[in-house]
């Protein structure tokens, strides 16, 4: 059995220097089954809003639009628990260190499974804040409370598969990633077309469809898990899953990475804000801006987690040279495909933004901040090209501080002048700026990780066995 594990390492501590070839092959493989596993996602959303747009009362799919935004922020806070496994992993990886793979795996699944339950627990007093924030009707509360409350029994399912995601792309099995993901949205059709259709069950059937496909996703990364022998391994390294120093370790990466996701969603929560205090038309037109840039950030994504993949392996294996090739290429990838982008929404605004809306005053509006585009895909391709390399690097505090220091610095004063002066551009400014912060903060922060000494990589060895 140990063989058989060993040989999953795809780095070895002894390795010689990929070629640039190599590197690059396991760059794009691991890039393009990210990028086609991020696309999953807004797929099986877009497949529930399609059965329950075909019904004959609308209200149940306003309802289903209603809660989806409380289960937005509430799990794309706790996508943390992915970013937090996989460089762990990878770096575990790198150096062939089997049972710290295992144990990165269980310790993570111990968080998420605990903090699922926690929301399973906490879920009535999250229903009621939550829908006391949103403005509906009461024919359309009501259905989207009969979603939430059945949605909500798939959060430890969601929060566990977070942690397979991570550990099975730090092991660069983005195949299996890909399955998984494959396997939750077409199950998530199926259930849609039971629950919905067959038994007519409208915003409840919907919200059970996602929860139960979340959970067939799981058991089959659990059946992945035994299939590769992991599971025989499991009773040797049980005593070691609650050892202090590293749970305690593990659990500072996920709480710095959890104050991260919370400093972007209410960068993002201020900038719809302001944004509604400037118009309605203003409003409308931001918001489809902003929703073209999270389509681009399932691209950029890709490349941030291949690089946070690839960094961790290089890393555990002491593979250091190749750090900077791997930078260079990701971020030339990257930019690519930000600035590509970007000059798309530029160049074809109407038939692109006309795809989101058939509202001719909204697309007109939308024209005087296209080119903010250019710039703020620019600079966040190379962001989230650097927030994967640190992440490789299981620098949870740099990523936090980049974070904290972007809205406070560099978005917060210019969004008050925005509100003060009325003015929208200022806005757009200041989602730039709080942007560069981070790549500035991120990036000054990349020579001394790329510099010939042992003693980084030993504190890291220390902080994960």
């Amino acid at each position: 059995m140990d063989n058989l594990l060993q040989s999953k390492s795809p780095l070895k501590v002894n390795s010689q220097v990929l070629s640039s070839d190599e590197l690059r092959s396991r760059f794009v493989t691991l890039a393009v089954v990210n990028i086609l596993s991020n696309m999953m996602v807004p797929l099986s959303g877009l497949v529930d809003a399609a059965f329950l747009g075909h019904l004959a009362d609308i209200r149940y799919l306003a309802g289903v639009a209603l809660a989806t935004v409380l289960f937005n922020i509430l799990y794309r806070t706790f996508k943390l628990l992915r970013l937090g496994t996989t460089g762990l992993t990878a770096q575990a990886v790198g150096r062939s260190d089997q049972d710290t793979v295992l144990l990165t795996l269980l310790r993570n699944s111990l968080i998420a499974l605990v903090m699922g339950l926690i929301i399973l627990l906490l879920q009535h007093p999250l229903r009621e804040g939550g829908f006391a924030l949103l403005s509906a009707t009461p024919s359309v509360k009501a259905a989207g409370l009969d979603y939430y409350n059945a949605r909500i029994w798939g959060a430890p399912a969601v929060l566990i598969n977070f942690v397979l995601i991570g550990w099975f792309m730090g092991r660069e099995q983005g195949r299996k990633v890909l399955i998984l993901s494959a396997v939750a949205s077409g199950s998530n059709i199926f259930f849609d077309y039971l629950l919905i259709v067959y038994w007519g069950w409208p915003s409840f059937g919907a919200g059970a469809a996602t929860a139960a496909s979340q959970y067939l996703m799981l058991l089959l990364g659990f059946v992945f898990i035994f299939l590769e022998g992991w599971g025989a391994k499991i009773p040797t390294v049980t005593r070691s899953i609650f050892e202090m120093d590293a749970l305690k370790n593990t659990t500072k990466l996920n709480g710095d990475l959890f104050v991260a996701r919370l400093a972007l969603a209410a960068t993002i929560s201020l900038f719809t804000n302001v944004s509604s205090t400037l118009g309605t038309l203003v409003l409308a037109a931001n918001t489809l801006l902003i929703e073209m840039m999270f389509l681009a950030a399932a691209f950029l994504d890709g490349v941030s987690f291949a690089t946070e993949s690839l960094t961790g392996n290089l890393w555990g294996a002491g593979l250091k040279k190749q750090l900077l090739p791997l930078m260079q290429m990701s971020g030339s990838i990257s930019l690519s495909i930000g600035l590509g982008f970007a000059l798309m929404l530029i160049v074809l605004p109407d038939p692109l933004f006309g795809l989101l809306t058939n509202h001719g005053e909204v697309i007109e509006e939308i024209h005087h901040y296209l080119l903010w585009l250019l710039p703020i895909l620019g600079v966040w391709s190379l962001t989230l090209m650097l927030q994967g390399y640190f992440l490789g690097l299981i620098d949870g505090a740099l990523i936090r501080n980049s974070m904290v220091n972007g809205i406070v610095i560099g978005f917060i004063p210019a969004a008050i002048a925005a509100w003060k002066f009325h003015n929208n551009q200022t806005i757009w400014l200041a989602l730039f700026l709080f942007i560069v912060v981070r790549m500035i903060i991120l990036g000054i922060h990349v020579p001394n990780s790329l510099r010939e000494n042992e003693v980084a990589i030993a504190q890291n060895l220390e902080s994960v066995d």
